[in-house]
């Protein structure tokens, strides 16, 4: 950001209008507690395409007018993969994505949204001395940033909003916590991507809900359980799952942007705070480890009716476990899933989830009500308050507005189209239907074609999102010799890309 000698006499949130009044009140407040409680510097931070937070620290003092100001970032953190690596020509026409607020490697602004605004309570060695916010970005000229994930999600939800709902949504998230045993920081390998650190995991493992192997590691869960509790997230459990170090945080569901918000900022949180303790948490998918299993991100999601907050999928039919809208939302969800792969998991790793140890995962488009080996589970009763979908196509590292932008959008296909979700299979166990993406190659391929996320999303966000991708695939065969799409193995390059993803 610019020094404040160079500071333009009308704020950018103002001469652009970009607050609510409801954010204006808030930046109020924040500024009121930012005095009180004497925090010595401010993080702003936005989620980039991947799902990672970036951003910069000003001191307190410079919180308050940077706020309205806004924090320059450079846009080619736009242009990255999941290595940092620049795979957009930004310096041709259009920044090679045919925008010309892209070209030349110049700056776009973070706008925080103050009702974001937390204390991190693991900073200044127990004074809390730091504040966070969220941000939204926009170019210089105030134009929103197309590729802003967050308010590619917003607008999801706005398309969800005319149709008189809510979304709601909760989460079920694994991931895998192990003992640091070497940052690989030596300057002989500082290579580009690092070498991903050496670990040494904190449980045996094969010994699912055992309260001796939670108490084993409940100094650790405790430390990061303060953590999530202390940022106001809706924490419900924790849980030792089957495979060695891997663990599981649920939340309670949250209207609209809320349940997204939670997901970022509990992965940062938790890496942070892990860190700082000698441990590591991992999002991945399936590391490179022996033994180790796969982990998934589970959403549960249904709609709630503006006006009153009634859950809609609930059925008011005996002989129906999900109202008429609910199944038509199923139904778009399954028809569009293969598509819907390249954002519930869009990495190479993630499908090796589906293969191997702990395959308790979906492969084919196939919903059931009690039956763990499907995509989609409904979880209730007719009459049921609490009726709901789960999806189990997901995993950790999924960036949560893609995730459940995409999910919006296909289940409101399936209304609009009055799609029917086909047979449960419950009843046979087992029955054929349309086979899951098997890779990200096949995830993108399906997203290229699909007319449903491309008239949702916009032909400019799939095009990007789809180049981004495709050079993340190209790097790992042109260092595997083409392991992309290998069904089983893990390899050395995934372990790099993706252990320590931040």
């Amino acid at each position: 950001m610019p020094p404040r000698a160079f500071k333009s006499s009308q704020a950018f949130v103002d001469r652009h209008d970009l607050w609510s009044a409801e954010q204006r009140r808030a930046a109020a407040a924040v500024e009121r507690e930012i005095k009180r409680r004497k925090l010595e510097v401010m993080r702003f931070a936005f989620c980039d395409q991947h799902g990672v937070l970036r951003g910069k620290t000003l001191v307190a003092s410079e919180a308050a007018s940077a706020m309205r100001a806004g924090v320059t970032m450079t846009s080619t953190l736009l242009a990255k993969d999941t290595s940092h690596r620049t795979v957009f020509s930004v310096f041709a026409k259009g920044g090679g994505m045919g925008l010309d607020e892209m070209e030349g490697a110049g700056n776009f602004v973070m706008v925080p949204d103050p009702a974001t605004f937390r204390v991190l309570p693991w900073t200044g060695n127990g004074s809390n001395n730091t504040g966070w916010m969220l941000c939204d970005i926009y170019f210089l000229n105030g134009k929103p940033v197309p590729f802003s994930t967050r308010a590619l999600y917003r607008d999801a939800l706005g398309k969800l909003a005319a149709y008189g709902f809510d979304y709601f949504a909760g989460l079920e998230v694994e991931f895998q916590l192990f003992k640091l045993a070497d940052p690989k920081l030596a300057p002989e390998g500082l290579t580009w991507p690092a070498e991903a650190p050496a670990v040494l995991h904190t449980t045996h493992g094969f010994q699912y809900l055992t309260e001796s192997r939670f108490d084993q590691v409940d100094p650790i869960l405790e430390v990061l359980r303060k953590t999530v509790q202390a940022l106001g997230l809706p924490l419900r459990s924790l849980e030792v799952e089957l495979g060695p170090s891997q663990y599981e945080f649920t939340f309670a569901p949250e209207k609209g942007l809320a349940s997204a918000d939670t997901m970022v900022l509990f992965r940062s949180a938790m890496k942070q705070v892990a860190r700082r303790h000698g441990y590591l948490v991992s999002f991945m998918c399936r590391p490179r480890l022996p033994n180790a299993f796969a982990s998934g991100w589970h959403l549960h999601q249904s709609l709630l009716d503006r006006k009153s907050g009634k859950n809609l999928f609930v059925s008011n039919d005996k002989a129906e476990i999900l109202s008429p809208l609910g199944r038509h939302y199923l139904a778009g969800l399954l028809t569009h899933a293969r598509a819907a792969a390249a954002f519930t998991t869009p990495t190479v790793n993630g499908y090796k989830r589906y293969h191997g140890i702990n395959s308790m995962a979906p492969i084919q488009a196939i919903w059931a009500h009690d039956n763990r080996g499907v995509m989609i589970r409904v979880l209730g009763e007719p009459g049921d308050s609490a009726t709901h979908l789960e999806n189990r196509a997901g995993e950790p590292l999924a960036n949560p507005y893609l995730y459940m932008a995409s999910q919006i959008h296909a289940g409101l296909d399936g209304v609009a189209q009055k799609r029917k979700p086909g047979p449960s299979a419950d009843s046979p166990y087992e029955i054929k239907a349309e086979p899951l993406s098997k890779s990200l190659a096949e995830a993108l391929t399906a997203l290229d074609d699909s007319a449903c996320f491309r008239s949702s999303f916009g032909d400019a966000f799939i095009d990007y999102h789809l180049r981004i991708k495709q050079a993340e695939i190209a790097r790992c065969d042109a260092e595997t010799g083409g392991q992309s799409g290998n069904a089983a193995e893990v390899t050395a390059w995934e372990h790099n890309e993706y252990f320590d993803l931040a």
